[in-house]
């Protein structure tokens, strides 16, 4: 089907405003699934340069975001190396100063706590100007409302918001969202994922879970 979006373009429509991300990350500790887009109306290119902050791929932390997800425009991912020393009496960063301050503390990276990888799922929805924080988990099918600030980790199927981000409501009943997460939808390709989309767009959810009940007994 010679017609389907390809995930290997940077502008997947004429607007140009949105870009498939995984195609402008040069980054090795960044990846990204397939068609999860960044929206940006002045650099939605830039987006490892503008909105993935502190990253310095030698400190082990990675960025690691799903298929098929929404990036409203200024979201921000936080990486560890933005923390400082908490173990100790200050939190100044004497070391990155150089000079005798430097021969005279530990090396910087080694001294910051390690949060470990952010991790966002698929198909989730991030409102502009949020602020992911390091090593934050967000569930596949979440949405963040706009200018929040996540700090914890996030189920799946849940809206959350604010600062810092709160559980707001569930998505869906907990059925459909058991279907959900077995169906995962993102991994199907070509024709197989054309046939599910007027499902997916169904607003009918009983009748979405019955349908999934169908396949997924298949």
């Amino acid at each position: 089907m010679s017609n389907i979006p390809d995930p290997n373009v940077v502008f997947p429509n004429e607007f140009k405003t949105s870009c498939f991300i995984k195609n402008v990350i040069s980054a090795p500790n960044i990846i990204v699934g397939d068609y999860t887009y960044y929206d940006d109306p002045i650099d939605p290119t830039g987006f490892e340069k503008n909105n993935v902050l502190f990253n310095y791929p030698e400190f082990g932390d990675r960025l690691i975001i799903g298929k098929f997800c929404s990036i409203a425009s200024g979201t921000t991912f936080i990486m560890g190396p933005a923390n400082h020393r908490i173990s100790s009496v200050t939190t100044y960063p004497f070391q990155v100063f150089g000079g005798l301050w430097s021969e005279n503390t530990p090396p910087h990276l080694s001294q910051l706590p390690f949060k470990g990888d952010t991790v966002i799922g698929s198909d989730v929805w991030i409102g502009r100007e949020s602020v992911i924080m390091p090593g934050v988990k967000i569930g596949d099918g979440a949405i963040i409302a706009a200018y929040s600030v996540v700090t914890k980790d996030i189920p799946p199927y849940s809206v959350f918001g604010g600062n810092p981000a709160r559980f707001i409501k569930k998505r869906f009943d907990d059925a459909l969202i058991e279907l959900l997460l077995k169906c995962k939808w993102w991994d199907y390709e070509g024709e197989e994922l054309v046939n599910i989309l007027p499902l997916l767009c169904d607003p009918d959810l009983e009748h979405v879970k019955a349908e999934l009940r169908k396949r997924l007994a298949e």
